[in-house]
């Protein structure tokens, strides 16, 4: 079971690092080109990624990191004491809850909300801009998390 449970660690900060630097690239340049275009190119981009990103490799990292991460918490749990398990929880939890469930709770709301819309109308403008402040303070909130449980992976591994 140990190299099991080690590989499912490594994978996890594996996932986590490939997650943060998807949000990450969002942050930091994605949706300020986004922002950049007339705000019907901007909405029309969005949905465009938000369609494009439901592919099999992207939900197989998300969703499998997530997976591990519900699956390590409990064996951190039961391995309570030893040097790596605190450090195993604390990136379950920051993974879990900072990315998976911040998705769930609010990135997905505002991507449904922006599918919804047409491009071109007064409607879609006005929720482009909610959608910009709101959609990358969550995004902020996403890509550190990762990288917090990427960091919490690694020093597990290496109190392993």
């Amino acid at each position: 079971m140990g190299g099991l449970l080690f590989g499912l660690t490594y994978a996890s900060a594996l996932g986590s690092g490939l997650t943060a630097g998807i949000f990450f690239a969002f942050s930091t340049f994605v949706i300020t080109a986004l922002a950049r275009l007339p705000a019907e190119q901007g909405i029309a981009a969005m949905q465009s990624i938000n369609v494009t990103v439901l592919n099999p490799l992207f939900m197989f990292v998300f969703m499998g990191t997530a997976f591990a991460c519900v699956f390590l918490g409990i064996v951190s749990l039961n391995k309570w004491g030893t040097a790596s398990a605190a450090y195993l929880l604390v990136g379950c939890v920051l993974y879990f809850v900072g990315s998976f469930l911040v998705t769930v709770i609010f990135s997905v709301p505002l991507n449904n909300a922006l599918a919804a819309v047409t491009p071109g109308s007064s409607e879609g403008a006005q929720l482009w801009n909610h959608y910009l402040s709101s959609w990358v303070m969550w995004n902020h909130v996403r890509t550190i998390a990762s990288l917090a449980a990427l960091a919490s992976f690694i020093l597990a591994i290496r109190k392993w």
